[in-house]
């Protein structure tokens, strides 16, 4: 674990979970690292259903909303919409440590799987694949088809971390939070971000 800065991609995608992913953001953007933030159209349905966030639709104006939500530095995030084909994600020569899909829907991870790029997502984690850099895939979804079993193993075989929202309970999680907090703390261990969210095992 270090405290070194890191630019990483999030993308919220239309699994349910969303309550991973923005308790992710918000960590990141306190321990001052640089978002570059997706949410698919997908995703800002599931938003509304799952959460009481009013996220604009537009990307300068959810970008604002979020910058204020979280009182983080303007400079640190940076909402991308789904065909801004320009932005340094969706390119190898753009400087991205690593990116996290959270949550991950099975839509999402079987266009990675097979390097469709048909959106800013597709493409941003098809260029942490090929440039080999960590990508983070955090599926939500149960029971699995064969599909989707083989579309991870197959990811997996690539170096994508298959991270399921599985929250452990030998903690003793007293609330929800706790739970999403106990998938959270496992995603910043793999970007190697020093957190407390959860005892250590054999503390």
């Amino acid at each position: 674990m270090n405290d070194t800065k890191q630019i990483i991609s999030l993308a919220i995608t239309g699994a349910s979970g969303m309550q991973y992913g923005f308790r992710l953001l918000e960590l990141l953007l306190q321990k001052k690292h640089t978002v570059y933030l997706m949410v698919s159209k997908a995703a800002q349905v599931v938003i509304g259903m799952e959460t009481d966030i009013v996220l604009p639709g537009r990307c300068n104006e959810m970008q604002k909303f979020l910058v204020k939500k979280y009182a983080c530095n303007n400079s640190q995030l940076h909402v991308f919409g789904e065909d801004e084909w320009t932005a340094p994600t969706a390119s190898g020569g753009g400087l991205v440590d690593a990116m996290v899909v959270c949550p991950c829907s099975m839509g999402t991870l079987s266009s990675i799987a097979t390097g469709a790029s048909n959106n800013l997502i597709e493409r941003s984690a098809d260029v942490m694949l090929k440039e080999r850099r960590k990508l983070i895939l955090v599926p939500r979804e149960t029971p699995y088809s064969d599909i989707h079993l083989e579309n991870m193993l197959k990811l997996s075989r690539m170096g994508a971390v298959m991270l399921c929202a599985n929250p452990g309970f030998y903690n003793n999680a007293k609330t929800i939070e706790d739970l999403i907090d106990f998938v959270v703390a496992k995603i910043l261990d793999q970007l190697y971000i020093a957190n407390n969210l959860q005892p250590r095992w054999g503390e």
